[in-house]
């Protein structure tokens, strides 16, 4: 018996791809081993984090890397380590922003649900421009003595102001830009764009394509601002003459340490960083070519198991207009002939055994999409075969 079978719980079919609702990805055995061995032994964990950021830098080209517990604690991290640098004083009050530089700013087109990380730790979000459209007087305006940092999107999908012109208005005016870059692996040559453009801090998730633990991420850039990401999220339950960064202090670069900061609550364990650093450097050395080649066979095998199942309509989509480049099979229904919504469809079949999940960003319109990225062997026939099933009822 499985261990989720004794928990009672059911394990399902995952056509999403690796969303967190759905338990992320599944790690390899050389991922899996790293964490075991990782979780046999004890080590002070700003030694490992050290050891991770040199790992992060040599694969990305930033400065310095800091492994977090996901990519919006990489998000929080980064704008606190932008709101208040390496004061302790400033750190030890967040997320207090009263009198600090507080303002994030953000083009309004690029607002979405994961911002809200940035607002956590205190800072105050001014939005810029349209959301179709944004100009870059707009932006060089709205920078203030207030201006702790730019956040941005690289949304695909939306208009903006383009990552080269966001970084040239903000660094003229020492203002840091921070990108989530979240969705932006694959592919893997992302890992160091952002860093090449200029960016000074980026954040990634662990637990999607790169394929370590879910509750993993790492943020990379700037060495600095990587040094103020430590001292918001380390554990420091420590003492001034025994700190491993007291020479800091005698050098007069930091005050002291501070308390707890409000990282604390982000927590990533010393089996995360190794399982994550496994991962990463897994993950460059993939075949990629032949990684995309197998998840289009596997949409193929979809397609065409579903070509003859009247009222359906299906297409492969290479490039997704945003997030992962992934592609994916879009199943449209004529919800009219079929007698079954998009909605139906999907809650259809997540009455099935195993339970099958479908993307629903595009049922509103009357469509369902399939990832490959995270179907195991002969999953995509199991899916067509039980659309095929689910349409063929009609309304109940």
């Amino acid at each position: 018996m499985s261990i989720y079978e004794q928990l009672g719980v059911r394990t399902i079919i995952n056509g999403v791809g690796p969303a967190t609702r759905l338990g992320g990805t599944l790690m390899e055995p050389e991922v899996l081993a790293a964490m075991n061995e990782a979780a046999r032994a004890f080590v002070k964990m700003d030694e490992l984090q050290d050891a991770a950021g040199r790992a992060i830098r040599e694969i990305t080209g930033a400065e310095a890397g800091y492994v977090t517990s996901g990519a919006a604690a990489a998000l929080a991290l980064a704008t606190a380590a932008c709101i208040t640098g390496v004061d302790p004083v400033k750190i030890n009050r967040l997320p207090d922003t009263q009198g600090m530089r507080n303002e994030v700013i953000i083009l309004r087109a690029h607002r979405y649900d994961y911002d809200h990380a940035i607002r956590s730790v205190g800072a105050q979000l001014v939005e810029v421009g349209f959301p179709d459209l944004t100009f870059p007087y707009e932006l060089e305006t709205a920078i203030t003595d207030r201006t702790a940092a730019i956040a941005y999107y690289p949304v695909r999908s939306r208009p903006g102001l383009p990552l080269v012109d966001v970084l040239h208005i903000a660094h003229r005016h020492d203002v840091p830009v921070i990108v989530d870059a979240a969705l932006e692996v694959p592919p893997v040559q992302n890992l160091q764009a952002y860093v090449r453009l200029g960016a000074d801090l980026v954040a990634f998730s662990g637990g999607k394509a790169i394929g370590g633990p879910q509750a993993s991420g790492f943020v990379c850039g700037r060495a600095d601002l990587i040094e103020a990401v430590a001292l918001h999220h380390q554990d420091m339950d420590v003492r001034p003459q025994t700190w491993t960064y007291r020479a800091k202090m005698e050098s007069g670069h930091l005050q002291g340490p501070p308390h707890h900061g409000i990282g604390r609550s982000m927590k990533v364990g010393k089996e995360e960083v190794v399982g994550l650093i496994a991962a990463l450097r897994r993950y460059v050395r993939l075949d990629h070519v032949a990684l995309r080649s197998g998840w289009l066979e596997k949409l193929s095998r979809i397609q065409k198991e579903l070509r003859n199942t009247h009222g359906l309509h299906v297409t492969i989509v290479e490039a997704p207009p945003s997030g992962m480049d992934v592609p994916y099979a879009v199943v449209k229904l004529d919800e009219v002939v079929l007698g079954v919504t998009a909605y139906q469809l999907l809650a259809r079949l997540q009455e099935c055994d195993p339970p099958i999940c479908l993307n629903e960003e595009l049922a509103w319109q009357g469509a369902v999409a399939i990832s490959p990225m995270t179907l195991r062997d002969n999953e995509e026939v199991i899916i067509a075969r039980a659309i095929a099933r689910a349409v063929s009822s009609g309304t109940r």
